[in-house]
């Protein structure tokens, strides 16, 4: 894996906590899944089991739709998303 491009995604994620204002739920969900993408891989843990638990579930489907894409690419996608957020706010 490329130190610079790990480098460039430990600043993205952090970053990415210091947004002048909070993403929508969507971006935050894409974030979510694009970090937990690019550090664990493909999704490694069962569906929640409580119907009623939303976040929890929209948490999981957006990691789940995510897989087969490589760590270098979330990583890079974050990057970006992070940036564009950055000039948006």
């Amino acid at each position: 894996m490329d130190n610079s491009l790990i480098s460039q995604f430990s600043n993205a994620v952090a970053n990415s906590k210091l947004l002048a204002q909070k993403p929508d739920n969507a971006t935050l969900l894409k974030l979510y899944a694009l970090y937990k993408q690019a550090t664990e891989g493909d999704i490694n843990v069962p569906e929640p089991e409580n119907p009623f638990d939303f976040v929890a579930r929209a948490k999981h489907q957006a990691w789940q739709e995510l897989k087969g894409i490589t760590k270098d690419a979330s990583m890079s996608q974050y990057i970006q998303l992070v940036e564009t957020l950055q000039q948006n706010s």
